[in-house]
């Protein structure tokens, strides 16, 4: 990517080393491009926040405000990638999704075919749960619902702990199509857990207010 200003190579760095003006980001830079960290799940979360304030504060558009318009909207664009990289790395949870995209399966997109390729048995076990919590929500059992809850929490961290373990392995081996799948399977139960601990402590909250 060549400085828009003076034509030096920035590399991908928010700034070019020559002139200092802030420079674009090549399409399609990752979130951990952003940080200058390799593709792995595990992140030393305080220098992540270390470099995030720097960042911040260097990139932020209060310092360009006189500045011409091209680098306003250049700190702009720059700064909402930089938070929209820091809220996902930041979280074990959604760096593992964004991890997996990274391997080509996006769980957030309704067209990957992801719950069409979800073992069958535990689509049905979904439609049992979710058949149940509307059967407390029915009859008030705010604590049937909770001790629902509490049993899909600790399936969800397991399913959680088994999608971390496939993306650490796929550091190892990235073609591994099998891992891929383990893992997306994995990370498929995560969401499915998780909006069913989404739709109980909705029900909690409104039986209490």
């Amino acid at each position: 990517m060549k400085c828009w200003n003076c034509e030096t190579d920035t590399s991908g760095s928010p700034f070019c080393p020559t002139c200092g003006k802030i420079a674009e980001r090549p399409a399609g830079t990752s979130h951990f491009a952003i940080f200058d960290l390799p593709l792995a799940y595990d992140v030393d979360v305080p220098a992540l926040e270390k470099q995030f304030r720097e960042l911040s504060l260097r990139l932020h558009p209060d310092r360009f405000a006189q500045a011409e318009a091209k680098e306003r909207r250049l700190s702009l664009e720059q700064t909402t990638a930089l938070n929209e990289a820091y809220k996902t790395l930041r979280e074990p949870t959604r760096r593992a999704f964004y991890l997996l995209k990274m391997y080509g399966v996006d769980l957030e997109r309704e067209d990957t075919g992801t719950q069409k390729d979800m073992p069958f048995e535990f689509l049905e076990e979904v439609l049992d749960l979710r058949e149940s919590l509307e059967d407390a929500m029915a009859a008030k059992d705010l604590e049937q619902a909770r001790k629902m809850a509490t049993d899909v929490e600790a399936r969800r961290k397991a399913a959680l702990t088994e999608a971390v373990d496939m993306l650490r392995s796929l550091e190892r081996s990235p073609s591994d199509e099998a891992a891929v799948k383990k893992a997306s399977h994995a990370l498929g139960r995560v969401r499915y857990f998780t909006r069913f601990l989404e739709q109980v402590e909705a029900f909690e909250e409104e039986a209490l207010s």
